[in-house]
């Protein structure tokens, strides 16, 4: 069971836990981490969820997951990029972008969470990555250009197009090209 720390609406931790699907059933506050991977040409990766994923199958998401119980935002990044792509990285590799809050539903869940969000500059090729088959179906990457598009048209097929932070997100990779 993976329980996660309940946060108030304001981002303070309120010095308990609770198990991951009550937070989702219940729209309890937590934190979840995501990373913005760029390499060397200007493309994001996107990595494509399991189709036996909960939350999103077979969408096209970045690298992101909850920030366990008692874990720091920093070492929840390095682990999620570990355990789904298989990149071991110290936190000083990556640049932190900010803590961004988001509310949302879906069919299955209510997902209110403070995003811990990085980026990653690397030169990685598609090959280079080792995917976690139980989370992900494959990695790919796009132009910038096209991530843009996407978002702008609130492409169904990603999992971030329709989120309020993406204009910022969007702003910061630009800065990064």
């Amino acid at each position: 069971m993976e329980y996660l720390d309940v946060v108030d609406e304001n981002n303070n931790l309120i010095g308990k836990n609770e198990e991951r699907n009550i937070i989702h059933e219940k729209g309890i506050w937590h934190r979840e981490v995501a990373v913005w991977i760029m390499n060397e040409k200007g493309e994001v990766l996107l990595q494509k969820r399991a189709a036996s994923k909960k939350q999103y199958p077979n969408k096209w998401a970045i690298c992101a997951g909850h920030i366990d119980a008692g874990e720091s935002h920093e070492a929840a990044i390095i682990r999620e990029m570990n355990e789904e792509i298989g990149m071991t990285l110290a936190i000083d590799d990556l640049e932190f972008l900010g803590v961004y809050k988001v509310e949302e539903q879906t069919e299955n869940i209510i997902n209110n969470y403070f995003n811990y969000t990085y980026f990653l500059k690397t030169n990685w090729k598609i090959e280079d990555y080792t995917i976690c088959l139980e989370e992900l179906s494959e990695v790919k990457y796009i132009p910038l250009v096209e991530l843009e598009k996407s978002v702008r048209l609130g492409n169904d097929e990603m999992t971030f197009t329709k989120k309020s932070y993406m204009p910022k997100i969007i702003e910061e990779l630009r800065k990064r090209l």
